[in-house]
């Protein structure tokens, strides 16, 4: 699915994940869940690409639903997958998950039914922890098509980041937020379920008010949301 030119998604309103067009290749961020790969191969089709013009893969955090194919697309093309230092465990597979009680309140047989319906269509029971991963840290410029830029946003998790590249105005933010609660189904900025640390994950949502630049804040689950990024962190604390 085009977004806008040069910035593309794949998946849905329940987990998606995207692709930046750029000079010198392709760069995705977060990899979804594993059945994704189709969806990848797809839009790599429409584009006239192939999984050789992907030149790395950035991951907003290590949670099963956004590391999907990224060890497939590893394997199969020798690509770099990025991921914060302090996630790199999580996305290995040798960290369990560590949610606050109550981050996960308010669930709805519903939505939260249809997002398991999803996730299983999808081969969420597939997903291939990664072997090999390279760390990033906050700050960091990564080589790859689109300049992406590390930001920091540790609360969903320990090594939870933004993905700020400046040429398609598109900051990825995985689940430092959401628009769409997959587990009751209420929509609207608000933070994300599953979270190890709520209070820090809505503190640190501060650290994104500078990103003028910025038109397009895309959440790994939910819609797009176009509004400035100076009223991103009140939204999202409204929203709680």
């Amino acid at each position: 699915m085009k977004l806008a030119p040069n910035l593309h998604r794949i998946g849905n309103d329940i987990v998606a994940a995207y692709l930046v067009v750029a000079d010198g290749g392709i760069t995705v961020v977060d990899a979804g869940l594993a059945g994704h790969w189709r969806n990848l191969q797809r839009e790599l089709t429409a584009l006239d690409v192939t999984l050789e013009d992907i030149r790395g893969v950035v991951l907003t955090h290590g949670d099963s639903d956004h590391i999907g194919f990224a060890e497939r697309l590893r394997l199969q093309t020798g690509v770099p997958v990025y991921i914060h230092a302090a996630d790199a465990a999580r996305a290995q597979g040798t960290e369990r998950y560590k949610p606050a009680p109550g981050s996960a309140s308010g669930l709805r047989p519903g939505p939260a039914a249809r997002f398991l319906a999803y996730s299983m269509g999808k081969q969420g029971w597939r997903t291939k922890y990664l072997s090999d991963v390279v760390p990033v840290a906050d700050g960091d410029v990564l080589d790859l098509p689109g300049s992406p830029r590390i930001i920091g946003l540790p609360g969903h998790s320990p090594g939870s980041v933004a993905v700020h590249v400046p040429g398609v105005k598109a900051l990825f933010v995985g689940d430092a937020l959401t628009t769409r609660n997959v587990l009751t189904g209420r929509t609207g900025l608000q933070p994300s379920p599953f979270t190890d640390d709520p209070a820090q994950a809505l503190e640190t949502l501060d650290r994104l008010t500078p990103l003028a630049d910025v038109e397009w804040i895309l959440p790994g689950h939910g819609t797009p949301w176009n509004g400035p990024v100076s009223e991103l962190a009140g939204g999202v604390r409204a929203g709680a």
